[in-house]
């Protein structure tokens, strides 16, 4: 799993509550377990007209938007079923963090086992950098994980709160195989253990 520590870009908007995981990735896109290739199906009901053809109108559409690796999303981000295809969705997008005031809990946590850092912010914050984000690719956020800070361009920081094991795991990019491989040795010694005294198992 790659680090997360330090991510500048500009942030995209998406100013919209209750963005389920099947407004993310919808159903048809889960036929598949590779985490490549999603990126083509997200937000696909909501970001394209009737015709299939993209909605110049949704933010992700726009030129200024095109390498945006941050997204400021509405409350109760993630809500609905708990798909991993959808963080899995939003890294292949580049999506590596996304800011809302609340997440799903089910949701949150497959963000940490991906990759990918969900930030919860104050409703007077979210509304700031919802607006920072509208000002399109020249107005780009820097989000520390270290510091736990995030900074626009007035350069007044905003702080958020994260668990500390969820923040180590994400700096060092500990997914949950890396943490079990970590302990591969005194595994190995406990089965040696256990097929000694118990040869028959």
């Amino acid at each position: 799993m790659e680090p997360f520590k330090t991510l500048t870009s500009p942030a995209a908007p998406l100013d919209m509550i209750n963005v389920d995981t099947d407004m993310i990735i919808p159903k048809d896109y889960l036929k598949t377990i590779k985490r490549t290739g999603l990126g083509a199906g997200l937000f696909a009901e909501i970001s394209r007209k009737d015709d299939g053809t993209p909605d110049p109108d949704f933010s992700l559409n726009q030129p200024a938007y095109a390498g945006a690796n941050i997204l400021v999303a509405g409350d109760n981000f993630g809500c609905g079923s708990s798909r991993e295809h959808a963080p899995w969705a939003l890294l292949d997008r580049g999506i590596r963090c996304v800011i809302s005031t609340s997440f799903a809990d089910i949701f949150y946590q497959n963000c940490f086992k991906n990759g990918l850092l969900p930030i919860k912010v104050t409703p007077d914050e979210l509304e700031r950098l919802m607006e920072h984000a509208k000002r399109g690719a020249n107005a780009t956020l820097t989000v520390d994980l270290p510091s736990q800070t995030i900074v626009g361009d007035d350069g007044a920081p905003i702080e958020f709160e994260i668990d500390a094991w969820l923040k180590h795991c994400l700096v060092n990019g500990l997914d949950e195989i890396a943490l079990t491989m970590a302990k591969a040795d005194p595994i190995a010694d406990h089965e040696k253990k256990l097929a000694d005294a118990h040869p028959w198992v």
